[in-house]
């Protein structure tokens, strides 16, 4: 039999439960930014020079048996699948051994051009934009790295949606403030102003260039050492890109030899921190170029990749680097 209820009992108004905003209310007062290290990972990017910390990666495996068309795939050559997942190891050690936290996405079943982390998103200082891929190749790879980036704690602030194309390899930053973003083939307009807008939510300026005819990404045409060094790709670089560099502080220098970047890759290179780059064997102009510009290089031989039509800075979706601001 029930109990009759004790008449004694007192039960609060909601003016005084912490549930309706009474006087133990937590509020929630930090930014998110603020919250980055505690209920979020420590992660986020400020500049495309400082201290390289973590980076997310996809091993290539079985899905490379799949190539034989390599158009089919967006690829130059059909690659040997073996011989592309020693090279990603070897990769992925250098990471290691210079101090950078590697991160792996795999999906299980994964289409050949999985690969090219950076192509998928972008991070911010705040946290991650989830990038829209151009061609439907490579159609919902992006749902991986989002599932990824969760479980590691990384916020997600934008997928770029509707019509929008987006590749994270087509944003760059100029200065803790600043992004440039390039439209073309593979960031349309309706992509880079999705990308525009939640930058300008955390007080980033935005600059939209347009790339030339037959250019994969904003990547391949301009490359960060330094704090005061950019290497940029002659008669190819947008002239409103130069100029933003130069007026952000860059000396801008020009990659010397076209055949070693069309080839080897050789301007596809990762800064692990100011004036230290680890970039593909095989390119001795453009090694002695970066050299001669007080640059330490780390290699690694990466040439069957290569046939994929990506390098290094493909591969690599960067995650965390030290910050400039702050």
């Amino acid at each position: 039999m029930l109990e009759p209820m004790d008449q004694t009992t007192t039960v609060r108004p909601p003016a005084e439960a912490a549930a309706y905003g009474g006087p133990s209310w937590p509020a929630r007062k930090a930014s998110l930014a603020d919250e980055l290290g505690s209920v979020w990972s420590r992660c986020g990017i400020d500049s495309e020079y400082a201290t390289l910390q973590a980076v997310l990666l996809h091993r290539p495996g079985a899905e490379l048996f799949e190539v034989e068309d390599a158009d089919e795939h967006l690829m130059l050559e059909a690659p040997d699948a073996a011989l592309c997942g020693a090279q990603h190891d070897a990769m992925a050690d250098a990471y290691r051994a210079n101090g950078v936290q590697v991160v792996y996405v795999d999906p299980g079943s994964a289409p050949p051009n999985q690969m090219f982390c950076a192509d998928l998103f972008a991070m911010t200082p705040s946290g991650a934009i989830v990038g829209r891929p151009a061609s439907t190749v490579r159609a919902g790879e992006e749902r991986w790295i989002a599932r990824r980036l969760a479980d590691c704690g990384v916020p997600i602030l934008r997928s770029v949606g509707g019509t929008g194309t987006f590749e994270g390899a087509d944003l760059c930053w100029l200065a803790p403030g600043a992004a440039m973003i390039g439209r073309g083939l593979r960031t349309n307009s309706e992509g880079a102003a999705q990308v525009a807008a939640t930058l300008a939510e955390i007080g980033v300026e935005t600059l939209v260039v347009d790339l030339p005819h037959t250019s994969m990404h904003l990547m391949g045409e301009v490359r960060f050492a330094d704090r005061d060094l950019a290497f940029g790709r002659s008669g190819r670089i947008p002239w409103t890109a130069l100029e933003a560099l130069r007026r952000h502080g860059y000396e801008v220098r020009f990659f010397p030899d076209d055949h070693e970047m069309v080839r080897g890759f050789g301007h596809n290179f990762v800064t692990l921190g100011p004036r230290r780059v680890l970039m593909p064997e095989g390119c001795p102009i453009l090694q002695a170029a970066y050299k001669d510009a007080g640059i330490e290089c780390v290699t690694v031989e990466l040439g069957e990749i290569h046939k994929c039509a990506g390098g290094i800075g493909c591969l690599s979706g960067v995650v965390t680097r030290e910050r400039v601001a702050g």
